[in-house]
């Protein structure tokens, strides 16, 4: 078994459905911003529906990452998007990014966000870490609770397994984020550009062109708050299609792929390591 399975390149269609949780852990007075909480609260409200109905549309399986927080804010989010075919995935609890926090505080909060799937009966698989701000003790946290995969890291453009309890690395990367493209607030500041979706179908078609030559994994990151809006979507719509037109690319839920690429003996074995500082050097 090989992690592409014979395709040239293989799409892995992710969605971040982070709602108003990214804002929130940059200070919980936004939430008496009504104008910021419904531009976030648009996201599971009426992107997830529209994406899942666009899915269906075009037969693509999907992994969709949720916070636990938002999972227990909307008691049936998660288990909406599993009926409709699709995985759902762990994506910290409070979307405060591991740097931030202390070695206690990440696991209480990476296990506060398993509890919440574990009391709505929706088994997950594997972890992306808010903001892709892993920390050192990151992957052990996803090893020791038996998740398969985790989805954080930019060590590759194709999966990877961490020497670290061996889980799979399902690599992403800022080009092939809605995030860097769209994202737009006053306060707090996120983005400051909002990019035509049509540059953005550019970049990203140029990307898959690129992979399948190389035969990499399409690790796309979007946010339904970000993606679901109409020209967006529709871009999306065209990126997919492509992509099945070409013939040569499969599309695949990372629970999948990662069973595929721990089953792939020439997947590369990485160590899970961080550099040596010299104060003096780098204070």
């Amino acid at each position: 078994m090989t992690w592409h399975d014979g395709a040239a390149a293989v799409a892995a269609l992710t969605f971040d459905v982070d709602a108003e949780s990214p804002v929130l852990a940059r200070g919980g007075h936004y939430a008496e911003h009504l104008t910021t909480m419904s531009h976030q609260s648009y996201g599971p409200d009426v992107g997830v529906p529209r994406i899942l109905d666009l899915l269906d549309d075009l037969s693509v399986p999907a992994t969709f990452f949720v916070p636990g927080w938002v999972a227990e804010q909307r008691p049936g989010l998660a288990a909406s998007i599993v009926e409709r075919g699709h995985e759902v995935a762990h994506h910290s609890y409070s979307h405060r990014p591991p740097t931030s926090l202390t070695p206690a505080e990440e696991r209480d909060d990476f296990e506060r966000a398993l509890a919440v799937f574990d009391a709505q009966g929706i088994t997950v698989s594997g972890h992306r870490a808010a903001l892709w701000e892993a920390s050192r003790q990151t992957p052990a946290l996803v090893a020791e609770h038996g998740l398969l995969y985790d989805s954080s890291l930019m060590g590759d453009d194709r999966p990877y397994l961490l020497e670290a309890g061996g889980v799979v690395e399902l690599p992403v990367h800022w080009s092939l984020d809605d995030w860097e493209q769209y994202a737009y607030l006053p306060a707090p500041e996120i983005g400051s550009v909002i990019e035509s979706p049509r540059k953005v179908l550019e970049l990203w078609k140029a990307e898959l062109d690129g992979m399948r030559v190389y035969r990499c994994l399409l690790m796309l990151c979007l946010h339904p708050f970000l993606s679901g809006r109409p020209g967006r979507l529709l871009a999306l719509r065209e990126l997919i299609e492509y992509a099945l037109s070409c013939g040569d690319v499969s599309f695949a839920q990372c629970r999948d792929l990662a069973v595929r690429a721990a089953a792939d003996e020439s997947l590369p074995v990485r160590p899970v390591s961080l550099p040596v500082v010299d104060p003096a050097v780098y204070p």
